[in-house]
């Protein structure tokens, strides 16, 4: 049996154990050992298998979310989401409510409010329902615009039965019939 491991160059890079008529390579700590039979720093953040990459600080391999809005799974690898809508940490401006996303979140108008770009800042501004034809009132009500909405009123004559104006009905009053004595 010839001893590969004293030869010159040496077949492994750190360490050789001899075995009957051949040779088996090993790695110190913290290495791995390649097809190629070198050694490799296992430290690395190909081998750590993150989902967006990692650090190695200290010797040590740590996975990294890549965003404030994301957080380090419980298997060390994966980045989940964090809510933070519903962590109440984040305070939307007025007519706005959060909308959480992956890894942020956002601030949206509410329902009848639209984003307008006004003097240097966006701001959510109430959609006039009323004037832009986008109500639903019948022909015999008016519409009001209200802070993210509208509300139908009967014109005056007319009552809303629920669904709809309709006309009140006019009651004629006779006057009464002559006495008699």
């Amino acid at each position: 049996d010839l001893n590969e491991c004293g030869l010159k160059p040496r077949p492994c890079k750190h360490r050789c154990m001899n075995t009957y008529g051949s040779y088996k390579c090993y790695c110190l700590n913290g290495y791995m050992l390649m097809p190629d039979g070198t050694c490799s720093n296992a430290l690395t953040c190909s081998m750590a298998n993150c989902q967006y990459g990692c650090d190695v600080l200290k010797g040590e391999v740590r996975c990294r979310c890549p965003s404030p809005g994301l957080q380090l799974g419980p298997d060390g690898r994966t980045c989940i989401d964090i809510d933070e809508c519903a962590t109440g940490r984040v305070i939307c401006p007025r007519f706005r409510h959060c909308v959480n996303t992956f890894g942020s979140y956002m601030c949206k108008c509410h329902k009848g409010f639209d984003l307008v770009y006004i003097g240097g800042k966006y701001q959510c501004y109430d959609i006039d329902e009323c004037s832009l034809g986008y109500h639903q009132c019948g022909s015999f009500s008016r519409c009001y615009n209200t802070p993210g909405s509208y509300k139908c009123k009967c014109k005056e004559g007319y009552r809303d039965n629920g669904t709809n104006c309709i006309l009140i009905p006019s009651v004629m009053i006779e006057p009464p019939g002559p006495y008699h004595v």
